[in-house]
């Protein structure tokens, strides 16, 4: 009985979805850009075209569906999920055990893609938002309330945003970096940056996060610099910001 209440709630708040979204849909038109990218620090979708046409969303992340496994991912389950909104999620895993709603209230879901959108509908029948949108990278299907149109162009948020990205596995798309193949989570081998770092900061355009073992540094002054005998030994390899901040908290003596 429970499970056909459940049922029943969910088409309900799906049916509201798809006619609220068709409203958003006609005002933003988002189907009209081809490319988006999103930052989880500031918890801004920016959604453009080459010709730098463009709007940027605050957002909230809903859940993520993995193409390859058939789970759905709540995001306040999900370690890897940044965004200090999400536990505004919290309340969909309240009514799910108030009501005795198990797909609430577990974390990880076995399901159909198609019932993603009751995951939203329901969330977004609970939480102040103008419209949704999902992203897909590398089979991971990513669901977010979009909850006001961003405005200010001019701020570091954006400017940060717009400067190039890497899709890393781990953390969506992230500012690229670039480690010595030495650096690593199991042996402290020091951390030498090219210049002082800490996360989210702003970068000049011929700027970039760079770092290397002790090691590596040790090659780098007897060899008098960057040259082709160093820069073989350190072999760099491109990660994103929050892997290059991983190491750098692991691996700083």
């Amino acid at each position: 009985m429970r499970n056909k209440d459940y049922e029943e709630y969910a088409s309900k708040k799906y049916d509201e979805l798809i006619e609220s979204q068709e409203a958003f849909n006609s005002k933003f038109k988002l189907e009209s850009y081809s490319n988006w990218f999103y930052d989880q620090e500031s918890e801004l979708l920016r959604v453009y075209n080459d010709d730098d046409d463009e709007i940027f969303f605050k957002y909230i992340p809903i859940g993520t569906y993995s193409l390859k496994s058939n789970t759905w991912l709540w995001s306040w389950e999900n370690e890897h999920s940044i965004e200090k909104n999400k536990l505004k999620t919290l309340v969909v895993k309240q009514l799910g055990e108030k009501r005795d709603y198990e797909k609430l209230t577990k974390g990880l879901i076995d399901c159909d893609r198609e019932e993603c959108w009751d995951f939203v509908a329901i969330s977004k029948s609970m939480i102040n938002a103008i419209g949704v949108y999902c992203t897909n990278s590398k089979d991971l299907l990513t669901y977010k309330l979009l909850t006001k149109v961003f405005t200010d162009k001019d701020s570091s948020l954006i400017r940060m945003m717009k400067q190039k990205t890497v899709d890393c596995g781990n953390h969506g798309f992230r500012r690229p970096a670039f480690v010595c193949k030495h650096l690593n989570h199991k042996e402290k081998l020091g951390f030498e940056e090219a210049f002082d770092t800490h996360k989210g900061m702003d970068l000049d355009d011929e700027d970039s996060f760079a770092a290397w073992c002790d090691e590596c540094e040790q090659v780098r002054l007897e060899t008098d610099g960057w040259n082709e005998e160093s820069e073989k030994f350190a072999d760099i390899k491109l990660v994103c910001e929050e892997c290059y901040f991983e190491l750098k908290e692991f691996n700083k003596k």
